[in-house]
């Protein structure tokens, strides 16, 4: 049974549970604290925090990008905690997501995504997210990534 999420705006109070996300579901490629604070400066309305009852278990991190006559976003990074994988929290994150951009107008929504990432690709191509290019070399440790994108419609 899937459970009940709520979305909300992170908090600076979540920052620690956001770190242990982030580092459980990437490793040594998790964004530092500093990063993070950076982006909830910059982009505080649409980063959001996935939650239970029981705490903080997703993020999903978006910055509007452009001009406000072409207004796009980028989708910079999800991480739910491995334990609520597969119940419903990066559906609840995107939903909202969605629904957030789709209100202030953005007209494109694009990501980036690992190429092996089979899961992630499921995910995106489910919302209606389609593959632009491949980036070669895109990530640290020189992988590739697929630029995928989504027109919103008003």
């Amino acid at each position: 049974m899937t459970k009940r999420y709520s979305v909300r705006k992170l908090r600076p109070s979540d920052m620690d549970r956001i770190l242990e996300i982030e580092h459980a579901s990437f490793g040594k490629d998790a964004y530092d604290r500093n990063l993070f604070a950076e982006f909830l400066h910059n982009c505080g309305d649409l980063f959001l925090v996935s939650e239970t009852a029981r705490g903080v278990c997703g993020y999903m991190l978006t910055c509007i990008r452009g001009r406000e006559s072409d207004t796009r976003a980028e989708l910079v990074s999800v991480a739910v905690d491995p334990a609520h994988r597969g119940r419903g929290a990066a559906t609840s994150l995107m939903d909202s997501t969605l629904r957030r951009l789709r209100l202030r107008g953005v007209s494109r929504l694009s990501l980036m995504v690992r190429v092996t990432n089979r899961q992630a690709l499921a995910f995106y191509e489910k919302y209606g997210f389609h593959k632009v290019r491949i980036v070669r070399g895109y990530y640290e440790d020189k992988s590739d990534g697929f630029l995928m994108a989504k027109n919103l419609e008003p």
